[in-house]
């Protein structure tokens, strides 16, 4: 099972995506946690990433591209994956399918989070404040920017997995147990 999980910056989705590695075995491809991997690991891509993301902007589709080609032929994605948070762009979106179709891999399901952006503002601060390893880009002011981001580069990607009947969107302001359940029935 191959699945992509959409939602804005603090929609949850790498929570929904911890719980369905735990139901079905999966593996979480995040092209965030590998950036943040890079520029902890302080290699030249994650010294590039970190100017880049600590704007909010986003790292350039060759690299993403070139680290979700390497990622996805790991032995550990043979039982499936979820890409969390990607494609964030419709060229990404189209790359993408033109990658996976030379896997043969097939992604059926592309799961949006819809949620209120007041919601995911209280979300991030709530997050900045109870959790000890506070990422860089847990607050408001880089939030917004992001939510911006997404709202111009990502919602032409969620048309696209629209017109190919592949969507399905799910109220994320629900609790978290009830948006899992949402996407059982989906899945």
């Amino acid at each position: 099972m191959n699945l992509i999980l959409f939602g804005p910056p603090g929609a949850g989705k790498g929570t929904q995506a911890k719980m369905l590695i735990d139901k079905f075995d999966l593996v979480q491809i995040s092209t965030g946690d590998m950036l943040r991997d890079e520029v902890n690991s302080q290699s030249e891509l994650g010294k590039s990433a970190k100017s880049i993301m600590d704007r909010g902007d986003l790292v350039s589709d060759d690299i993403i591209m070139a680290m979700i080609e390497k990622r996805i032929q790991m032995t550990d994605c043979n039982n499936g994956f979820i890409l969390d948070g990607f494609p964030r762009t419709l060229k990404q979106a189209v790359e993408l399918d033109q990658l996976l179709d030379n896997f043969k891999i097939n992604i059926k399901n592309v799961i949006e989070i819809v949620v209120d952006e007041n919601l995911l503002l209280e979300r991030i601060n709530k997050r900045s404040t109870e959790n000890k390893n506070i990422r860089n880009d847990d607050n408001s002011v880089i939030l917004k920017n992001r939510i911006k981001v997404y709202k111009k580069d990502t919602m032409p990607v969620i048309e696209y997995y629209r017109n190919l009947n592949k969507l399905n969107a799910i109220d994320g302001m629900q609790s978290i147990e009830k948006v899992f359940q949402e996407i059982l029935k989906i899945l």
